[in-house]
């Protein structure tokens, strides 16, 4: 290392607060999760403001906020210190680098827990009541969907020439079918946490399918916006048909 490369240890406590803020800055320009997280923790603290939440709630929320932020600025701490020490692909360093990441799951589950405990119930309101108009809709409808969500896929894939109806290529049968089954659902049911469950699912099955490297970003993406929009489409034109 040049002299130029050596770092000079900070002196008092001014010196120790800017490489703190240093620390979270590199965080946040080097790790993509970090951005989002902080992005989250932004808007939802602001709707925290707007919606007044009782000082408990605001006091409980904004310290699992700060918990997974904190468990993200140790995850970035771990994997740099093990980058440096381990350049290989070593299973310790693996393990490592895991329990870190699996600190940061747990965060954030427990975030999205609380924030479900908190703001449901100005999401029930609202949310329910629309559930309650769509629940005049037929459960028939949904197999209609769904089948002509199928056909479309593989029109689709035929056209473009790519890929199997549920194997690949543009758009992704598996996002179609899952979100067009969770559409469906969310249609029929009067349960506003069933219909986040199922959109759960879906996300879950996209997910699964980047994850097994069948499908792109953009073909998931394709893929969920038809089944959604499929679908949606023709419960508002049984809708208005019966009306």
């Amino acid at each position: 290392m040049s002299k130029r490369d050596e770092i000079v240890k900070p002196t008092g406590w001014l010196g120790g607060l800017n490489c703190a803020i240093e620390g979270v800055l590199y965080s946040f320009k080097t790790q993509k999760h970090v951005k989002l997280h902080f992005l989250i923790a932004v808007v939802v603290l602001l709707l925290s403001l707007i919606l007044k939440l009782p000082i408990v709630e605001f006091v409980l929320f904004l310290f699992s906020v700060i918990l997974l932020l904190l468990a993200e600025l140790l995850n970035t701490a771990v994997e740099e210190v093990v980058n440096l020490i381990e350049d290989r692909h070593h299973i310790i360093a693996k393990n490592a680098k895991d329990v870190a990441a699996g600190a940061v799951l747990i965060a954030a589950i427990g975030a999205a827990i609380m924030a479900y405990m908190i703001f449901s119930k100005y999401l029930y309101g609202p949310f329910g009541l629309a559930l309650r108009e769509a629940s005049m809709f037929s459960g028939h409808i949904a197999i209609i969907s769904l089948l002509l969500v199928l056909i479309a896929v593989v029109v689709a894939k035929t056209s473009i020439g790519k890929g199997t109806p549920l194997h690949g290529g543009m758009p992704s049968g598996h996002a179609a079918v899952a979100f067009s089954l969770a559409t469906s659902i969310t249609l029929l049911t009067l349960n506003p946490l069933v219909a986040i469950l199922a959109v759960i699912m879906g996300v879950m099955v996209s997910h699964s399918r980047l994850e097994g490297g069948i499908h792109t970003r953009l073909e998931v993406f394709f893929g969920a916006l038809l089944g959604v929009g499929l679908t949606s489409g023709i419960f508002y034109v049984y809708q208005y048909a019966v009306q």
